[in-house]
């Protein structure tokens, strides 16, 4: 399976692209990152050394992923996201004598979107924090904690509205201002079973256990 780099990407030294992947116009990707297969990293895109993305990932249009951040397989990224890896971030020592280096530092904090999850257009995530296994990001949240599995979270900052399916359809809607401590139901388009117990979620059933397998 051949991997596509358009003419117009950068693409710096020691960057892995796994087979399959397409890599669109204006793109720049800087060294010692890592691409898994089958992915897509939509235009004007930039991601940082260091990076760690999986397979078959899907990431739109103008979308910055700085370092720090990995990102599991299955994700989808849309556009305009942007990633940030520093709470205390100065251009200069407090002098203002010296610009700071941009190479990572102990101020420098991770991100991990774990696999399957959905992060909406235009949203902000923070750093020292995950983003849950098919969890759904609202387009335009401003995402400053971590967000459990099969969570829905908007807002600014982002809360927690709900629960998704794996396939992406909401399965239970949280009374405004909490979570219930126990409530199961089917996703209303595949039928796969979740139960959520005091905020967490967990899939039931075989069918749940063949999609995992799948």
């Amino acid at each position: 399976m051949p991997t596509f780099i358009h003419p117009t990407a950068i693409v710096e030294r020691d960057v892995h692209i796994g087979p399959g992947t397409s890599i669109w116009d204006n793109v720049h990707i800087r060294h010692s990152s890592r691409i898994g297969e089958e992915c897509i990293v939509g235009e004007k895109t930039y991601i940082a050394y260091d990076v760690k993305i999986g397979n078959r990932v899907k990431i739109n249009a103008h979308v910055y992923i700085c370092t720090a951040v990995t990102i599991e397989d299955g994700v989808m990224i849309s556009a305009g996201t942007i990633f940030t890896n520093d709470r205390f971030p100065r251009a200069t020592t407090p002098d203002l004598t010296r610009l700071r280096p941009s190479e990572p530092d102990e101020e420098t904090l991770p991100t991990l979107v774990k696999e399957g999850a959905t992060i909406g257009a235009g949203s902000v995530i923070g750093c020292d924090l995950s983003i849950g296994r098919f969890a759904m990001v609202g387009m335009g949240a401003l995402v400053t904690k971590s967000v459990p599995d099969f969570h829905l979270v908007i807002g600014h900052p982002a809360r927690s509205v709900g629960t998704v399916c794996r396939c992406g359809h909401v399965v239970l809607r949280f009374p405004p201002g909490e979570k219930p401590s126990a409530s199961e139901a089917a996703c209303p388009r595949c039928d796969l079973r979740y139960v959520v117990i005091n905020g967490n979620v967990v899939e039931l059933g075989a069918a749940a256990r063949l999609a995992h397998s799948a």
